[in-house]
């Protein structure tokens, strides 16, 4: 596998400053559009794949760790082409389609890739699924409700032994089985080897060509943050137009060959549909890291970091919070992450303004410029942005304007402004689930995020906007009170830095606002249990009136469950449901009598 150089970018960024038309309804809702020339994408996600295996068949376009953890394994754009027709003209022999899709149970690999390009080169859906769903959970709950939902026809592991249980479970009968490893320890199993040796059909190829931009080329499920998964159809026209959005504001990236370090796994949206299809869309490199943005398996992000220098770099709030010291203390995995590094940006939650202005001070000092901090606002169900920002400068929070071509449409609700968004990225309905659909558009066609937000400038739409949490989170106090639960969780997140992981916002139909705390020590240590109360003591200091005011706090002693559906497959916490299902610990909370609680001054 040969790697050919990549062209270093222009680092002069340079971003669309266009105007957002606001319409003002008698209703008092508003629709917001982006005042730029746009049309749809007819394109095609695998058209990228052979553009580039005819214009760059030796470039890197996918590397992993090798299996010793030493190095790199690659694939060119000319293999990778390669292959992904040999497996397509597989998968189409074998009568998969629309109704027997590809599930794919294991993570971010080659592998995984080539069987997703494959499929959609055959016109068939694929469905890449949280690992956490095969391997994490007791009773694999929601895989059996997933395979009961797609059907799948064939269900393909990079490796035998993660997943020797989910495939053994009663619902797996009747599909075939393709492995990557170790194939022979699974009863019935294939090995992707013998797939790979399939001729090139040039009929298949033909056909994938010409395919309508409208065909489903995977089926994402939901994180389940709301309730159980459901499954999003994502078609071509989807993603392209998502992409030509993004360009239409980001012009740079025309100019762009991007270099990705990326761990975003690919069963989400900004995983699989905006960073590996930006890399394809480009003719650029994405290195898997095989880290992530919790204690411990950051060491291998950092290790990373000292070998890949990335141009661009996509990460969560808590990834930057971890890379942060470990930046500042490595003189050459600074250099390579700043040094060719074009921008920033975070999604997946709100990044505290203390660790952004740290993040852009570090870059400054490392380069002598000014690398942007961005961030962009979408959902599994729009492929993936509603907003992006679209200056080099916003303040922390912002979320920019709408993309063009779609309309965004802001009702009042609860005291706030919750967001509806129709568009050419937008999907038309959930996977088998009428009664989901039903509840999901309004009488106008406009999805319902659940999220809200709210104008950076009332009076300029041009400034962006600011993401004001979901409205499915935020209760009542028994004054009648609204409580903006987004808005105390990062507060307490900031004040509690180093002390918890996370936060549960209480006080529905209660006099006062509480905290569950996640905590990051032992909460029978006493000197640990001291300084969170001197925390929490200063976590009223901005706090004016008792819908920002927090009195109590406890931390919960039994970790949030995964099984219980407490946290959603990409780790987040499902806040509703952990009210719910603790409710005996939220009462202790304001029974005023509980040892475990913090009264907060």
């Amino acid at each position: 596998m040969q790697n050919a150089a990549i062209a270093q970018p222009s680092l002069a960024l340079r971003f669309l400053e266009a105007a957002v038309s606001v319409e003002r309804r008698a209703d008092a809702s508003m629709v917001l559009r982006t005042d730029v020339p746009f049309e749809p994408s007819d394109a095609l996600v695998h058209g990228y794949l052979r553009r580039w295996a005819l214009a760059r068949p030796h470039q890197t376009f996918l590397a992993e760790r090798s299996a010793d953890g030493t190095g790199w394994q690659r694939i060119g754009y000319g293999e990778a082409f390669e292959a992904a027709s040999r497996l397509a003209a597989a998968f189409a022999a074998r009568g998969l389609g629309g109704r027997r899709p590809i599930l794919i149970l294991s993570g971010n690999s080659i592998a995984h890739q080539l069987v997703a390009l494959a499929a959609m080169m055959a016109g068939i859906p694929y469905t890449p699924l949280s690992v956490a769903y095969s391997t994490m959970s007791g009773g694999l709950d929601k895989l059996r409700a997933i395979l009961d939902v797609l059907d799948p026809g064939l269900v393909f592991a990079a490796d035998a032994a993660p997943f020797a249980r989910a495939l053994a479970i009663e619902e797996m009968r009747g599909r075939e089985l393709v492995l990557g490893r170790d194939h022979e320890s699974i009863s019935g199993a294939v090995s992707l080897a013998s797939l790979l040796a399939t001729p090139i059909d040039d009929a298949v190829l033909d056909r994938a060509g010409k395919l309508p931009p409208h065909t489903i080329a995977k089926i994402l499920f939901t994180s389940g943050s709301t309730g159980t998964p459901k499954g999003v159809p994502t078609t071509h026209r989807m993603m392209c137009t998502s992409l030509s959005q993004i360009e239409a504001l980001w012009p740079f990236m025309r100019e762009q060959t991007p270099v990705l370090l990326d761990w975003l796994p690919w069963s989400h949206v900004f995983g699989g549909s905006f960073s590996v299809n930006s890399v394809l869309r480009y003719g650029g490199t994405l290195h898997i890291d095989d880290g992530k943005p919790i204690p411990g398996e950051i060491a291998r992000t950092h290790r990373n970091l000292r070998e890949v220098r990335p141009t661009l770099y996509w990460n969560v709030p808590k990834g930057y919070e971890l890379l942060l010291p470990l930046l500042e203390a490595d003189g050459t995995a600074r250099q390579n992450f700043f040094g060719d590094l074009a921008l920033m940006f975070y999604a997946g939650a709100s990044l505290p303004a203390p660790l952004w202005r740290e993040l852009v001070a570090l870059g400054k000092r490392a380069t002598g410029r000014d690398i942007p901090m961005t961030t962009s606002w979408g959902l599994t169900e729009t492929a993936p942005s509603i907003t992006i920002i679209n200056r080099a400068a916003l303040a922390p929070g912002n979320i920019g304007i709408p993309m063009p071509g779609l309309e965004l449409k802001l009702v009042p609700h609860q005291g706030k402004l919750e967001a509806r968004v129709r568009g050419p990225n937008v999907m038309s309905g959930y996977w088998n689930a009428p009664e989901a659909n039903a509840a999901a558009f309004d009488e106008e066609g406009f999805f319902r995020t659940g999220d809200a937000v709210l104008f950076a400038d009332p009076d300029d739409a041009t400034q962006g906007l600011i993401f004001d949490g979901r409205t499915t989170e935020d209760f009542k106090l028994l004054t009648g009170t609204w409580v903006d639960a987004a808005a105390i969780r990062l507060r307490a997140l900031g004040a509690l830095a180093g002390l918890i992981v996370d936060v549960v916002v209480t006080g529905a139909d209660r006099n006062e606002i509480g905290l569950l705390l996640i905590g990051a020590g032992d909460p029978d240590d006493a000197i640990w249990r001291a300084r969170l109360v001197a925390a929490l003591a200063d976590l009223n200091k901005e706090a004016s009136g008792a819908s920002q005011r927090v009195t109590r706090a406890i931390v919960m002693r039994q970790p949030p469950s995964f099984d219980g559906g407490e946290i959603t497959e990409k780790g987040s916490l499902n806040a509703r449901l952990i009210r719910e299902r603790r409710a005996d610990l939220v009462a202790a909370l304001y029974s005023g009598s509980h040892p475990d609680v913090l009264l907060v001054g």
